[in-house]
C-alpha cells in the first residue's frame, strides 16, 4: 500500500459532475469530504493555500480548508465558470474563463475582478462555437506559463488556440498548426516554451511559447484527446486520455490512456494502464468515461480520475493503484471534471 512520509499533509481535490472530493492525509490515512453537492461542476485548480471550482450555473466557488465552499465574484463572473487556473506565480492571482468565452483576472484570490477584453475580439472569434449548442462557445482552458508570468494560453472550446506574452492584453490567435478544439494544456517548469494540447482535434506539442506547433501522432490510435500531464521530473514523459469520438468518451464510455516518451515528431505513443483486477491497475476500455490526469509532485507521480474511481502511479504509469477515498455510488455514471494535487 502506498503512503506518503507521515510529516507531510496532502490534498487532492477531484471534481466530478456534481461533485468535489476533498481528500486529505497527514499520516497515511485518508479523510474525505464532499461539497458542491447538486451544482453543475465545469472546472477545478488549486493551490496550497485554497481551491477553487467553477459552476456552470453558479459561478465560482472557494474553500481554503477543503470542507466548506463560498462563491466568490458573484457581481463579477458570469454564472457559467468553464475554466479557473491558480497562477504558478502567485497564488492570489486566479484566472477564469466563461460561456460565452470571456476571460477575467483577479490579483488578491477572487476578491476583485477584471475582465480581459481583447479576447473577445479576435479575428477568429465570428467562428468559434460548442457543437451541442451551436450559438455559444467557452474558455475551456487556461494555462499560465510556469517560466514566464506574462505568457498566457487559452483553449477555446470549439476554435481556437490563443497565446499572450503580456498578460492577455494582446493574442496571438490560432498560432501556426495549433488546435482548433482545445481541451486541455500543459506546462513544465523544467522546459521553457513547452506546450503540450490535449485537443478534440488531435494532440500537439510546441516548443517555442505556443507559436508553431507539432504533431506526434505515431501509436495514438484514439485521437480525441481530453487531458494531458507532464512528468514532474522528466518534460518528455507524457500521459494523455484519449477516446475514438466525445460520444465514446463522454456519453457511451470508452476511453483509454496513452504514453510518449521522448521529444518530437518521432515519439511514438503507447497505450497503458489496460490491466485492471480487483484494484489494481487503470480500467479502460468499456465503461470507462473519459479521464482527467494530473502530475502529481515527484518524479513519475501522476493522479487519473474517471467515473471508474482516483486513482495514482509512482513509475510514470507502469502500475497503478486506487486511492482508497470514500466514493459516492453515484460518480459510478459520472463524469470527471477536474483534479488537483497539492501540499504544504
Amino acid at each position: 500500500m502506498w503512503m506518503r512520509d507521515e510529516r507531510e499533509r496532502m490534498t487532492v481535490y477531484a471534481a466530478m459532475r456534481d461533485g468535489v472530493l476533498a481528500t486529505e492525509s497527514d499520516d497515511g490515512e485518508w479523510r474525505t469530504t464532499e461539497g458542491l453537492v447538486e451544482h453543475r461542476i465545469e472546472c477545478l485548480d488549486a493551490a496550497a493555500e485554497h481551491a477553487f471550482c467553477g459552476t456552470f450555473e453558479s459561478g465560482l466557488h472557494r474553500t481554503i480548508d477543503g470542507r466548506s465552499w463560498e462563491r466568490v465574484g458573484a457581481e463579477s463572473l458570469p454564472d457559467a465558470v468553464t475554466a479557473v487556473r491558480v497562477s504558478p506565480h502567485d497564488p492570489r492571482e486566479v484566472w477564469v474563463g466563461t460561456e460565452p468565452s470571456r476571460l477575467f483576472k483577479s490579483p488578491d484570490a477572487g476578491k476583485t475582478w477584471r475582465e480581459l477584453p481583447a479576447l473577445t475580439s479576435l479575428p477568429s472569434a465570428d467562428e468559434w462555437s460548442f457543437p451541442p449548442r451551436p450559438s455559444t462557445h467557452h474558455v475551456r482552458w487556461i494555462e499560465l506559463d510556469p517560466t514566464d508570468p506574462e505568457r498566457v494560453y487559452v483553449g477555446i472550446e470549439a476554435g481556437a488556440l490563443l497565446v499572450s506574452e503580456d498578460g492577455g492584453e494582446t493574442w496571438t490567435d490560432r498560432p501556426e498548426g495549433s488546435r482548433r478544439d482545445n481541451h486541455a494544456l500543459a506546462t513544465h517548469p523544467d522546459a521553457p516554451g513547452r506546450v503540450y494540447s490535449a485537443a478534440g482535434d488531435g494532440y500537439a506539442e510546441s516548443t517555442d511559447g505556443g507559436l508553431a506547433w507539432e504533431h506526434p501522432q505515431e501509436g495514438l490510435e484514439h485521437r480525441y484527446v481530453w487531458s494531458v500531464a507532464v512528468d514532474p521530473g522528466d518534460p518528455d514523459t507524457v500521459l494523455v486520455a484519449a477516446a475514438s469520438g466525445a460520444n465514446s468518451a463522454h456519453r457511451v464510455g470508452e476511453s483509454y490512456v496513452y504514453r510518449k516518451r521522448g521529444g518530437g515528431e518521432d515519439a511514438a505513443w503507447r497505450r497503458i494502464g489496460d490491466e485492471y483486477d480487483s484494484g489494481a491497475g487503470l480500467p479502460t476500455g468499456q465503461g470507462t468515461y473519459r479521464y482527467v490526469l494530473s502530475a502529481g509532485r515527484e518524479a513519475g507521480e501522476f493522479w487519473a480520475l474517471s467515473n471508474t474511481g482516483l486513482f495514482r502511479t509512482a513509475d510514470a504509469g507502469d502500475s497503478w493503484e486506487r486511492v482508497g477515498v470514500a466514493w459516492p455510488d453515484r460518480f459510478d455514471d459520472a463524469t470527471a471534471r477536474g483534479l488537483a494535487v497539492v501540499g504544504e
